[in-house]
């Protein structure tokens, strides 16, 4: 019986039925690991389009067009007294300067109109630019020396090959007559890209030429700051007593309940909360850093919660138990014991946590940070913007010239948070244990 029984379920694994039923589950398995592969084939290849349309239009930011041009530094311009007055030094009328030496340069433009498009061959910073060089030595005062002024947007657009030179002229930004004062510039070699040094350190500008991140950066710094000083302490101790000290009972179900709703409720709606509470009720400085930390710190503290109670929560109950039989009180075990070797995970999930605050917009524009500010912050309560509403601004402005400020100032932003993840990554390599 027992080998008839065998030999039947042998035969019963070679059946036609079972053989035919294999096949068919070896085929659905061929196709969902085909679809698997294919979806994530799909996902890089989008990834890969944004970067290569961000990083194609962005590159150009890191580089500026200068124009290189006789300057003399006339007395009766700069200094017409005589007295190196430094007032006098800092109100003269430096574009003269550089209008008298595109006049020089091109002794053929006479028209008002043709004036003005040759003078728009140089960016208004000029001014500011041959000031600052006056100042720190009034020596150059009655000398004539080459300088590398900033060149207008169309200028820099026509040198970096977005303006289509074989367009008709009706259809161009930049004329004819233009092009052949840039050809001329281009033949003596006055023309120049040059690393573009303002756009790390100038603040915003309505000229996109002039234009710069070094507010916004600024901004983002002063609004982490306050962010990390609020959401990282209040998290941490919320997860330990929760974990450590709260009884389990209804009442701390409901706090965990809504901590993980948190969690998942859209950002604008803490945007809201911060105009509510901060400036219709507490009265703070709109579009300030302290403000925006304020906002970002209560977008934040859900995810910090979490991630220091499942830090906590990994560390093994032997821990507890054997700091506890030595004599330790409990408060003892949790910030001399349990605290330390969570930490790793708590820095982890705090990193996570700034770095998502640092790439938010919708809450700070709701509490004012959309405003254009020109000046570089200097505290926690001056007018500032940050980064993503800098964004957000630029890629809304016609001018050509600030597509590539978008992109750029994208790049930057990108680069800021993948070095936050890589140090997140970085801790959790280093210190985590294995229990």
């Amino acid at each position: 019986m027992t080998d008839q029984a065998q030999k039947e379920g042998g035969n019963a694994w070679q059946s036609e039925a079972f053989l035919k039923n294999l096949k068919k589950r070896k085929r659905s398995e061929r196709r969902f690991r085909l679809t698997g592969l294919l979806a994530i084939l799909t996902a890089l290849t989008l990834l890969a389009i944004l970067l290569f349309s961000i990083v194609s239009k962005g590159y150009t930011a890191f580089v500026q067009t200068f124009v290189t041009l006789d300057i003399t530094f006339a007395e009766e311009v700069i200094d017409p007294n005589g007295t190196l007055d430094p007032a006098e030094l800092r109100s003269a009328n430096y574009n003269k300067l550089v209008q008298n030496a595109l006049r020089e340069k091109f002794p053929d433009v006479k028209g008002r109109r043709d004036l003005r498009r040759l003078f728009g061959l140089v960016s208004g910073d000029a001014n500011t630019k041959l000031r600052k060089m006056v100042e720190n030595d009034p020596e150059l005062i009655g000398k004539t020396i080459p300088v590398s002024l900033l060149a207008g947007d169309d200028v820099d657009m026509v040198k970096k090959g977005y303006i289509d030179r074989n367009l008709v002229e009706d259809d161009r930004r930049v004329k004819d007559k233009e092009l052949a004062w840039l050809d001329v510039l281009e033949a003596d070699g006055d023309i120049k890209l040059h690393f573009n040094t303002g756009f790390f350190t100038n603040g915003d500008s309505r000229e996109p030429e002039k234009a710069g991140i070094a507010g916004a950066m600024v901004g983002s710094f002063y609004t982490l700051v306050i962010t990390m000083v609020i959401a990282f302490p209040i998290g941490v101790m919320t997860a330990i007593y929760l974990e450590e000290f709260a009884a389990k009972n209804k009442l701390t179900d409901l706090i965990e309940v809504n901590i993980n709703n948190l969690a998942a409720v859209p950002s604008i709606v803490f945007g809201l909360l911060g105009l509510a509470i901060f400036l219709n009720v507490a009265h703070m400085p709109r579009s300030a850093p302290v403000v925006g930390g304020l906002t970002l710190a209560l977008m934040t503290l859900p995810t910090i919660i979490i991630a220091a109670r499942a830090a906590i929560r990994a560390v093994p109950d032997s821990i507890r138990q054997a700091a506890l039989g030595l004599g330790a009180s409990k408060q003892q075990a949790a910030f001399h014991h349990i605290l330390p070797l969570s930490m790793p995970g708590i820095l982890t999930g705090t990193i996570i946590g700034l770095s998502q605050a640092l790439g938010e917009t919708a809450p700070l524009l709701m509490i004012g940070m959309v405003a254009f500010i020109a000046d570089i912050p200097g505290g926690f309560n001056d007018p500032a913007t940050v980064m993503p509403v800098q964004i957000f601004l630029w890629a809304d402005s016609p001018e050509r010239a600030f597509v590539e400020k978008t992109s750029g100032a994208i790049m930057v932003l990108l680069g800021f948070l993948i070095l936050m993840n890589a140090f997140a990554i970085f801790l959790r390599k280093k210190f985590e244990r294995r229990w």
